[in-house]
């Protein structure tokens, strides 16, 4: 008889959703990831080639959900990869550096690149990097966010201050776009 292989059994019963965490590069997307499911901040990091994932469950009031979350590469070079990993998405984060407003600006080439794919996706605007100084104030970010109907939130990787609630976020709105 062969040993039964032993692996940690997932609840199917638990929702799974995927999101997807977008934004140009640098901008702090996988420093989010890390500092949410691991803990942690790394100071220096390699860039994302191509596309990473994590999952997480989160507990929301009528129950936990997993949430399948995809980590794109902000570089130009990688977005005819980006595009096949937006299908199946139910809601994207945008994020921006606050403290680069060429990363803010672009958020709107995102958002259409992410809407060609997947049109009825939920979208929400993140502010990353507050511990730094910013060059232009949130104002921008949250009109961008009004206008695509999207929440806004403002985070740091670093101090961690706002990750929690950006996840939770995510995870309510894949929750209520599932229907």
């Amino acid at each position: 008889m062969l040993p039964q292989a032993t692996h940690n059994k997932i609840d199917s019963r638990i929702p799974l959703f995927k999101v997807v965490i977008d934004g140009d590069g640098n901008v702090g997307k996988t420093s989010l990831i890390r500092k949410f499911t691991k803990g942690k901040f790394e100071t220096s990091r390699v860039a994302t080639i191509g596309v990473d994932f994590q999952t997480h469950t989160e507990q929301l009031p009528e129950g936990p959900v997993r949430l399948s979350i995809w980590d794109m590469a902000g570089q130009e070079r990688f977005q005819f990869l980006r595009v096949d990993f937006y299908r199946g998405s139910r809601v994207a984060a945008l994020v921006y550096d606050v403290s680069d407003v060429k990363s803010l600006n672009n958020l709107v080439s995102w958002h259409i690149e992410i809407c060609k794919v997947v049109p009825e996706a939920k979208f929400m605007i993140v502010g990353n990097k507050v511990d730094l100084e910013r060059v232009e104030g949130s104002e921008a970010a949250r009109d961008f966010a009004k206008l695509i109907e999207s929440p806004y939130l403002e985070t740091s990787a670093l101090t961690g201050q706002g990750v929690a609630d950006m996840f939770h976020t995510l995870a309510v709105l894949a929750k209520t776009n599932s229907h």
